[in-house]
């Protein structure tokens, strides 16, 4: 089994503009927390030699995450090192128009651990499309989806503390 580690929409403006500014002060904490998790999450893959890859999402002009912006920037705590793979994508599916599943078939990746921002929107659709080609296990911290049934995929959920890329 190899296992990839797949980071989502890690960026700069990901949840920039998106409440009141008293929401959005506690919007930007719970962000910098999870951002935190992803790192150590990162670290974790990288020290077992597990392949990390980066997705960043393209916005067009105007957008909070307009290519070549500020905000279109991958956080820094999750900057990509030497040899590790960033895909674009235009779209919520990370799969979709990219080439991140020949770039997992290229390592020989059989299982994705799929972690980022956003999890209503591209963590979950492309953890739909993962199903298709790929077991997942969703790096989410306190989820509670016991039991889920995906088919011939195996999906498991568990705390991004309890992930073993070994």
């Amino acid at each position: 089994m190899t296992q990839a580690l797949l980071i989502i929409d890690v960026q700069n403006a990901i949840l920039s503009g998106k409440a009141s500014l008293e929401r959005q002060t506690e919007i930007d904490a719970a962000l910098d927390e999870t951002v935190a998790r992803l790192a150590a999450l990162q670290e974790k893959a990288r020290n077992a030699g597990a392949p990390v890859v980066l997705i960043q999402h393209d916005g067009d002009g105007g957008h909070r995450l307009a290519v070549g912006t500020e905000g279109w920037a991958l956080r820094r705590e999750i900057a990509p090192e030497p040899g590790e793979v960033v895909v674009r994508k235009k779209s919520a599916d990370s799969f979709f128009e990219t080439d991140l599943a020949e770039r997992l078939d290229e390592r020989s990746v059989t299982h994705v651990v799929i972690g980022g921002c956003m999890s209503q929107f591209c963590v979950d659709t492309t953890g739909d499309a993962a199903t298709l080609t790929f077991s997942e296990i969703v790096a989410h911290h306190n989820e509670t989806l016991d039991g889920f049934d995906a088919g011939k995929a195996i999906v498991d959920i568990r705390p991004a503390a309890d992930i073993d890329f070994s």
